[in-house]
């Protein structure tokens, strides 16, 4: 069974607030549409991306792929009114690197989306996520 998680929010001012995970690491978060730190909704995408980003550097690792670095662009569009949750979010993993296979990108990308990235298989229950992916070979 998989190990409890906790978190904690306080609010600072205005709608600032601080979030400290269990593990003892903070955040701030800014519910004035990001206007000092990131929202909370800016958050949820920004943990899509961290989690895929995860699975698709450590997918590509152990293929012994040469990855000099993986970009994650994220675009989310929100339903009209409230509650303004997430319809659509597109993934763009952008993976740059020397002589990369398309197969093993194609391949990580699409394990992350469907058995590894417990956010965005979460979230895909009730939003559409979509993937894609860019390699930008550098030189040697």
């Amino acid at each position: 069974m998989a190990k409890p998680m906790s978190a904690k929010v306080r609010w600072l001012e205005d709608l600032k607030f601080v979030a400290t995970s269990g593990s003892g690491h903070s955040v701030v978060m800014d519910g004035d549409g990001g206007a000092h730190a990131p929202s909370p909704m800016e958050m949820v995408l920004m943990a899509v991306g961290s989690c895929s980003s995860v699975d698709v550097v450590g997918i590509l690792q152990k293929a012994k792929q040469n990855v000099r670095s993986v970009e994650v662009l994220l675009d989310g569009q929100r339903a009209e009114g409230t509650p303004a949750v997430f319809t659509d979010i597109h993934v763009t993993f952008r993976v740059y690197g020397h002589d990369v296979s398309e197969k093993h990108v194609e391949r990580a990308v699409q394990l992350s989306a469907e058995k590894y990235c417990s956010v965005s298989i979460m979230l895909g229950k009730s939003v559409n996520i979509t993937h894609s992916f860019e390699i930008v070979n550098d030189a040697p």
